[in-house]
């Protein structure tokens, strides 16, 4: 059985309060950071230890298991000099992958330079995603997996169905790579399909492209 993942979370608002939640429900064990105990006692169920105190009191933050943390998450509101204080301080402690909720894109590169390892937007984050999804519906999902190429899960074009996948060429035409393809209708997946594997309307295909790529695939008819 692997080791339980443990997360710290440093403030306990709206963002903080629903990753912690959701780390809670995947199995995770989360200490939570707030100076507000109401905050805390909402998160009962969930953390798995409530910490009163000051994010940004490096006394507090070395009395918590950084280094042993899976993730230490940053949180603070809109006051950037208080998350800057605590990014600043969770590294010099150690902190192995350090992942804080940027206010403005200066902030973000501040962060940045801090040597944080990632900055989150949510609200960017989930406003890209709805749009995608409300303009391309079949666009199933969708996983960035570094600056130029991504991951998507895209319903089978009609203009496709009853080719092979030879014989739609995708590779070469628009230049996306087929991963896998998942018969929607039998429940059933066939990972790195062969030239041969003939395309159905209730299939989805597994894709990894570049942005422009998945664009031509799934604006195909």
């Amino acid at each position: 059985m692997p080791p339980v993942k443990k997360f710290i979370m440093l403030g306990m608002g709206t963002f903080g309060s629903a990753l912690a939640t959701k780390l809670a429900a995947n199995g995770c064990q989360v200490t939570g950071v707030d100076q507000r105990r109401e905050r805390l006692d909402l998160l009962k169920n969930v953390l798995h230890e409530a910490v009163i105190g000051d994010s940004t009191d490096r006394e507090v933050l070395e009395n918590l298991p950084i280094r042993d943390a899976t993730a230490v998450f940053i949180s603070l509101g809109e006051t950037i000099s208080q998350s800057l204080l605590a990014t600043l301080h969770v590294r010099e402690l150690g902190a192995r992958n350090v992942i804080v909720k940027g206010v403005t894109k200066e902030h973000g590169k501040i962060l940045e330079h801090l040597g944080v390892d990632r900055v989150v937007f949510p609200e960017e984050e989930v406003a890209r995603e709805l749009a995608d999804r409300m303009t391309w519906p079949n666009v199933l999902d969708y996983l960035p997996i570094d600056p130029e190429y991504s991951v998507a899960e895209v319903a089978m074009p009609s203009s496709l169905s009853g080719k092979s996948l030879a014989e739609a060429n995708l590779r070469s035409r628009i230049g996306i790579h087929i991963m896998g393809i998942k018969d929607v209708m039998r429940g059933k997946f066939e990972m790195f399909p062969d030239g041969k594997t003939r395309l159905l309307e209730d299939q989805v295909l597994l894709v990894v492209g570049r942005e422009k790529e998945i664009a031509a695939l799934r604006e195909m008819p």
